[in-house]
Parts: C-alpha cells; structure tokens; sequence
C-alpha cells in the first residue's frame, strides 16, 4: 500500500479523479455599479427636496398635474414666495391654490404638516406637501401674521434681513414650530439668526459657493441644513457637497431641487459613491437631514409652549 502512494503516477491520478469529480466552484457575483447601488438608494431613501415651485394657477387644472418632479422625490418643501407687492393677500391665494392643487391629485400628492404625516405619505406611495417657506416681505412686520400663517399649515418662513423685529421673530418661529429659511440673506443674517435661533435652520435654496468658510462651520455648528440645487454639471454640484460636507459636516447637507426632474438624482449619488461617500452620508443627505431638522423644530416648540404653560 505504501508503494502504491508513493508512485507518483498513481498520486496524480487519484488527485485528479478527486478533482474531477469535485462541482466547479461558485462564481462570486459582480459587483453592482454605482448607478445601480443609488438607484437602489434612492428607491429606499428618497429626498426631501427643499424648494419647489409650484404652478402659478389659482384653479388648477387636474389633466395638468402633478407638477412635474424627480421619480426620486418623497417629499417637497414648496415655495409660498411672492413679489413684495403681493404682500399677505398674494400669500394667502398663493396657500389656497396650493392646497387645490393637493386636493386635485389625491392620488400622487397629500399635505404634510409634520414629519410623521411626511412618513406617513411616503409610506403610502404619496409626495409629501409641506407648505412654505412665506416670503419675509409677506410677514407685514407682525407676529400676528406669523401665528396666521402657522394656523394654515405653513412650516417655513424666509428671513432675509436681521432687524429689530427679526429677532422677535425668530423666537416666535421657535415657539410656533415655524422653520426659519436663510436662503438669499446675506452672511450677518446668517449669523445672527444662529445665535438667536434654538431650533435648526434651513437654507432651502442655497448657494454655498458664496458663503465664507466660517459661515459655513458656523451653520454645522448649529445643526443647520444647506440644501443645494443639483444642476446638469453633476460634477460641479459633487465640488460643492465635498466642500460643504468637508467645512460643516454630514449632519448639514440636503438637497434643494433637480433643475432637470427627468434626470433625477441618479447621476449625483452615482458620482458621490464613486467619491467614496458612505452610505449613511447619502442618506442623510436625501432626506435625513432635513426631517431631522424640522422634527427639532417640532420638538423645541412643543418644549418651549410646555414651559409657557
């Protein structure tokens, strides 16, 4: 027997024998590509876009809706802005064919007032509706008007200039649940609103290539959210979440609109992951931010009217 072993003809062929009869080994699957993976992304996690503009109509016509979105959107901040001379009565007809035009498409759209309702439509195959930001010009100097427009569902209110008055309402903000919306203000705004604000702020339209450095530091610092437009060059708009994410941090990045909605958002997350971005930034940056922030504002206002109490 220890010849038979030792004959190295006979070695070879029990070796092959054995090898033969042995199933091919499993083949490890390809890995996916980086448009597959955001698309995968984007199905499960889908963006809160933060400044949409809805049509200009004060009857809507059904045949003609919904307005025209990314596949990718779950939930949309819509704009309530208007020309300064259109004032509160252009705000309040701007609100109430707002919610027609919800009401006229129950089947893609529904009004959400807090981010349980935002959840809650996503999970229900709807985009979510949260009304606002008001243009600062349609606030009339008053926190009455505020308290108003709260009343009515709005969710956001721009702040473009830090005044007297500004200051005061930004504490009414806080207590009402109002976020505050710094997009166009200019950089002592922008600071001074930090120091005053208890709750996050937004920037639902932000151009962060013309903010300093230490603005934006400032706004991670805070926990605010800098939501930016991701325009066709999705390169370019990939240099500006790396600079963002890289001076303010994960936790402040969000997305504003896709200036092309047929594109979507693919193309971006695709670009991102191939810069090595972990998943958990991704996702932070399609929706978690921005729900994380307005829930803080939920939270500090209903803190802020227990202790009124």
């Amino acid at each position: 027997m220890a010849d038979l072993l030792d004959d190295p003809t006979t070695t070879f062929t029990v070796a092959h024998a054995v090898s033969a009869g042995d199933a091919d080994p499993p083949e490890h699957p390809r890995p996916l590509d980086e448009s597959t993976r955001a698309r995968a992304l984007l199905a499960a996690q889908p963006v809160v876009e933060g400044h949409t503009e809805p049509p200009r109509v004060t009857e809507p016509d059904p045949e003609d809706l919904p307005p025209v979105r990314a596949a990718e959107a779950g939930a949309q901040l819509w704009s309530l802005r208007v020309d300064a001379d259109e004032g509160v009565l252009g705000t309040l007809r701007r609100i109430d064919a707002v919610r027609a035009l919800v009401a006229a498409c129950p089947e893609d759209l529904r009004l959400a007032h807090t981010t349980s309702e935002m959840d809650h439509a996503r999970n229900c195959g709807r985009v979510a509706v949260v009304l606002g930001p008001v243009s600062w010009s349609a606030v009339g100097g008053s926190p009455a008007t505020l308290r108003a427009y709260h009343a009515l569902g709005v969710r956001a209110v721009s702040l473009t200039r830090y005044d007297r008055f500004a200051r005061e309402a930004v504490r009414e903000m806080n207590r009402l649940g109002l976020a505050i919306d710094l997009a166009g203000a200019d950089t002592d705004t922008v600071r001074q609103t930090l120091a005053v604000s208890r709750a996050p702020v937004l920037l639902t339209r932000a151009d962060p290539d013309g903010m300093p450095d230490e603005v934006l530091s400032l706004l991670g610092e805070k926990d605010g959210v800098c939501m930016v437009p991701v325009t066709p060059d999705v390169s370019a708009t990939a240099d500006t979440l790396d600079r963002l994410r890289a001076l303010a941090g994960p936790r402040s990045l969000g997305l504003s609109h896709a200036e092309h909605p047929p594109t979507g958002y693919v193309p971006l997350f695709a670009e991102l992951l191939r810069r090595d971005w972990p998943a958990s930034d991704l996702v932070s940056l399609s929706h978690g931010n921005i729900t994380r922030a307005l829930r803080d504002t939920e939270f500090r206002s209903r803190v802020t009217r227990l202790r009124a109490a």
